[in-house]
């Protein structure tokens, strides 16, 4: 069996391979880690062009896992996603033909654009991690990690993502303009670097999976657990809240902190780690009132103020 120790080794690797390539964002990369570690999924809000799709990349070639991507347009059907039965004239029979969903990592390209009946499919993949095709169900891949993304400024012709599914993420994040001395290095660096990362695989499924199941025996005490739990309660109460965060979101808000403190190579969870997690793993999964967005409130900002307020040490 993995200990913690062996953990914080793996995330250690995978964590500088990706570096490597996505230069500057490593408080991000640590965060899809701890989904990963955490058996969750991640949304990227970005605009295009910020390095989603090499991200999504350089981990699958880290991890040394298969890589899928799904481009979401509208005429994406769920077959697209999940594969379909093919017949095969040779004996007269159906074969299963597998979809990108079948990766290891699988990115989902502003999966906003797909309808919602293909973006229930993928998001039922995700919470089951299997699919059923004609009455049979397939397993997905061990570990499966969900990077799905969406442009937070183009609302033309999507379909937004309802609070159930978004409730299925396990943290939302981003992750912005590199610095001018990064972009700068970007652009005089050679071309084939921006086109697929440099990098090898530092592990591999067997060992990414028995992290994953040492991740499950960090210890949360009870009054860290305490914690979590006021911390989702306390959204639910708020004039400025009209949906506040669900009893999965506690869920998911200890499932990340355990993730994040096996990182950091603890076998229990902390105070800090509830303060560190709370806005990607809330911030998404709340729904504000109108008078509050107008007045420019975020979703963040009001997680911000609920962690604030009960001074976590």
């Amino acid at each position: 069996m993995t200990d913690i120790a062996a953990v914080a080794d793996i995330a250690a690797r995978v964590g500088e391979a990706v570096a490597r390539v996505i230069v500057g964002k490593r408080d991000r990369i640590d965060l899809i880690l701890t989904a990963l570690l955490g058996r969750g999924h991640v949304l990227l809000e970005d605009v295009p062009g910020t390095g989603k799709t090499m991200l999504a990349r350089a981990f699958a070639t880290a991890l040394g896992v298969d890589f899928g991507r799904i481009q979401c347009t509208p005429d994406l059907l769920p077959n697209d996603i999940t594969g379909v039965n093919v017949f095969d004239p040779r004996d007269a029979s159906f074969r299963f033909r597998p979809g990108p969903v079948f990766a290891s990592v699988v990115l989902a390209d502003e999966i906003n654009r797909a309808t919602p009946r293909t973006q229930a499919a993928l998001l039922e993949a995700m919470q089951e991690e299997q699919v059923t095709v004609d009455g049979v169900t397939h397993r997905l891949a061990e570990p499966f990690l969900v990077i799905a993304t969406q442009n937070p400024v183009e609302f033309e012709g999507t379909f937004p993502l309802p609070e159930a599914q978004l409730d299925r993420f396990l943290l939302s994040t981003n992750l912005g303009y590199p610095q001018r001395d990064e972009e700068s290095a970007l652009v005089a660096g050679p071309m084939a670097a921006r086109r697929r990362p440099e990098i090898g695989a530092v592990t591999d499924a067997d060992e990414l999976a028995a992290a994953v199941a040492a991740v499950e025996s960090v210890h949360v005490e009870s009054s860290v657990a305490d914690a979590i739990v006021e911390v989702t309660a306390r959204t639910r109460r708020l004039d400025s809240v009209i949906l506040g965060a669900s009893t999965r979101a506690s869920l998911a808000l200890a499932a990340a902190c355990r993730a994040r403190a096996a990182i950091d190579g603890r076998d229990f969870v902390l105070p800090d780690d509830v303060k560190a997690l709370a806005v990607p793993v809330l911030a998404h999964r709340i729904t504000l009132s109108a008078d509050a967005r107008l007045r420019g409130t975020s979703a963040a900002d009001v997680v911000r103020s609920v962690v604030d307020d009960l001074r976590l040490d």
